[in-house]
């Protein structure tokens, strides 16, 4: 099946920064497209700034002029929704209400023909319950961009729990037709992106909350480690805290509270206290005029030890001994079935964060998931008030003569990046048993819609089928309040490992 003809009308309902951007993107693709907005001359002002941003397109040698002039000709604002009669598909991008949206389709299924694609973009509302007083559910569908539409690659193509295979399939190929990365997913509360990135936010504040380390630490760890492009702190203040929290109300809300999706209070706080990120002038941090950013906690130099010994092959972290070995620094190895750890000269252990706490041993020192041990440029460590200052010493020494800046935080159960990453594949792993999309088109949508370094399943595969499974199991035996339980679905992706293994 084929997306939409070309000379099949495009019809845009509401005129915000989002309408606008939907319209610039079927626009530029070759429709005719009208704009209609409740607000009257909302809409030709709304095709006044397509035209200005197609101007700025051409200036940069992105658009040639005959075509911006060929596009602004089938740009048309008009007065009512009966002027939208003869379009093919009417996308919706008005409040998020959702009386206002059903209402509004109602209307418009009074005006347009009965093979006319009918679509919304809500990012938090059901778009079974949109659709569910439509007469013909089967043609309404969620096409669900990300701002701002004409930049950003990735378009959820989400069908509700009435919507035809057919109408589904015609949203998809006409969203890939317009030269974005479609992906398909189940109506489930947050569809992929809002709903498998939540963890990402809610670790970030988790740690905080628990006094471990400060939001530059935490946000400087997440990129420097991590390979986030941004830390969940700095993030949250582009996005703005209400927007942030009220996506994680929502689906919180939406999964009849689930403890997993539990929103932070420390950003309440925010919030309530109109703190909104930087569209407010402060949020986590201050964007005030003159204002300095904080800086991460950083270690003092130490001397770094004069040799270390392997226990086992470290391993997602086995590159650390080959960067060890570079660095001047002997690797004795001892029998892997003795465990994976290092231990320093002065006795003290050196071991992945694994969802257990320094306190509960002797003298050990955790240290952080990395994307690329090689690449990155920090590295956490944790310690408990028990951990010996030389064991603390030696582990920031040796990290330190790698070429890394070192953090040290408090004792947490899954340090910072390994917590994270771990509940991410979790909910991934869920999403996919429960049918919400499948692992190539999630891997896609965390990629392109939240810029993650690598999809769940790339970083599942590239960390062994138990990492994820083990640290949360470790992590609910000491947090039993079922946040961080393994869902069934990652027990079965990890058992199925262990099975394998045992018979071959």
């Amino acid at each position: 099946m084929t997306g939409l003809d070309l000379s099949s009308p495009v019809a845009v309902v509401g005129t915000g920064t989002m309408g606008q951007g939907i319209a610039q993107v079927a626009l530029v693709a070759g429709h005719p497209v009208r704009l209609y907005d409740a607000v009257p001359g909302r809409a030709r002002d709304a095709a006044g700034a397509i035209g200005a941003r197609l101007d700025r397109l051409v200036d940069k040698g992105r658009l040639a002029a005959g075509d911006r002039d060929a596009a602004r000709a089938r740009l048309t604002p008009v007065d009512g929704l009966a002027e939208l009669a003869d379009c093919g598909l009417v996308v919706e991008a008005v409040l998020e209400r959702l009386d206002v949206k059903q209402r509004l389709f109602g209307e418009l299924e009074d005006v347009v023909a009965e093979d006319c694609l009918l679509a919304t973009n809500t990012s938090s509302l059901s778009v079974t319950a949109i659709g569910g007083a439509l007469r013909h559910p089967g043609r309404f569908v969620g096409l669900h961009f990300f701002n701002p539409a004409p930049l950003l690659p990735l378009v959820e193509v989400v069908s509700g729990f009435a919507t035809d295979f057919t109408s589904a399939t015609r949203a998809y190929e006409t969203a890939r037709a317009w030269g974005k990365t479609p992906v398909a997913c189940a109506d489930t509360p947050g569809f992929i992106v809002n709903r498998i990135a939540r963890p990402f936010y809610a670790e970030a504040f988790a740690v905080y909350e628990s006094q471990a380390a400060d939001p530059a630490t935490i946000d400087a760890v997440l990129r420097e480690s991590g390979g986030f492009k941004m830390g969940a702190f700095e993030l949250t203040d582009l996005i703005g805290q209400d927007v942030n929290e009220s996506v994680t109300h929502s689906v919180w809300q939406s999964f009849f509270q689930d403890v997993r999706f539990t929103p932070s209070l420390a950003q309440r706080r925010l919030v309530e206290s109109g703190r909104l990120g930087r569209k407010s002038g402060r949020g986590w941090y201050d964007y005030a005029d003159g204002a300095e950013r904080p800086e991460p906690h950083t270690a003092d130099k130490e001397q770094p030890p004069a040799y270390v010994v392997a226990e086992g092959g470290l391993g997602p972290a086995a590159e650390l001994l080959t960067l060890i070995r570079e660095a001047g620094i002997q690797v004795r190895e001892e029998d892997e079935n003795q465990g994976t750890r290092l231990v320093l000269p002065g006795g003290g252990d050196l071991v992945l964060a694994d969802g257990q706490t320094s306190g509960e041993f002797g003298d050990v020192v955790y240290f952080d998931l990395a994307l690329d041990y090689r690449k990155a440029t920090r590295i956490a460590l944790s310690a408990s008030p028990d951990t010996s200052p030389r064991a603390l010493a030696e582990a920031t020494g040796l990290f330190q003569a790698l070429g890394k800046d070192v953090s040290v935080i408090g004792d947490v159960p899954g340090m910072i990046v390994a917590r994270t990453v771990a509940r991410i594949i979790d909910l991934a792993h869920d999403a996919v048993a429960k049918g919400v999309a499948t692992e190539e088109d999630i891997d896609t949508a965390m990629r392109l819609g939240v810029n993650y370094p690598l999809g769940p399943f790339e970083w599942d595969r590239g960390l062994g089928r138990d990492f994820a499974f083990d640290l949360l199991d470790e992590m609910h035996e000491r947090d039993p309040s079922g946040r961080y339980a393994p869902s069934l679905a990652l027990y079965r992706h990890a058992y199925a490992n262990d099975r394998r293994e045992n018979t071959s």
